[in-house]
């Protein structure tokens, strides 16, 4: 597993606090999307503050504070791939507290039958072996509670769109995958990390 590869015992020798200093306490919540589309729809239906920014050698990125019915959530842009998505939860929870975060975007169908016109809602991610995707069930009854078309399935954590194969497309079907993307597993490895 991917998670298996990593060193879960030491801590780590590059931490949020060299970059934020102290561990914040906005929110419990963070809620980011992949879309440039949606994020400044948000931006505009719900009151909001700039609350932090995240920082590398090539963008600047803020972070905000929603208020949405008196509760607070974080709410940014993530980047696109697995290191720099995995790097932005783990700097939105440092600089916020949040510990539950949705995140949300697009991903590519590997099978339209099963995937079309619905909600792709993943329960296990797979970069080589399959990384089990925590509170899947709590998102099912959600989309349950709130009458919303989905599925629920594994999916392909692929490094790039350009790496997707024939090949390897098709043993991924195989595998069950009815889906492809390029972050979940990662982030899901942060997330069980830390």
């Amino acid at each position: 597993m991917i998670s298996d590869s990593f060193d879960m015992e030491s801590e780590a020798i590059i931490t949020p606090s060299s970059f934020f200093g102290e561990k914040g306490k906005i929110c419990d919540i963070a809620i980011a999307t992949f879309s440039r589309e949606i994020f400044p729809a948000v931006l505009k239906l719900f009151e909001n503050e700039k609350i932090g920014e995240m920082k590398a050698a090539n963008r600047i990125k803020p972070v905000y504070l929603l208020d949405v019915n008196n509760l607070k959530i974080a709410f940014y842009l993530s980047e696109i791939g697995a290191s720099l998505s995995g790097t932005d939860i783990i700097e939105v929870n440092w600089m916020t507290g949040a510990k539950k975060f949705i995140l949300f975007g697009s991903a590519g169908s590997l099978d339209k039958e099963t995937t079309k016109g619905k909600y792709v809602i993943p329960y296990e991610a797979s970069p080589k072996d399959y990384i089990q995707i925590k509170n899947a069930e709590v998102m099912e009854n959600i989309f349950k509670a709130l009458e919303l078309p989905y599925v629920m399935g594994k999916v392909w954590t692929t490094d790039a769109i350009y790496r997707e194969t024939r090949n390897l497309v098709e043993k991924r079907k195989s595998e069950g995958c009815i889906a492809v993307e390029m972050e979940l597993a990662g982030m899901q490895a942060v997330c069980d990390f830390y």
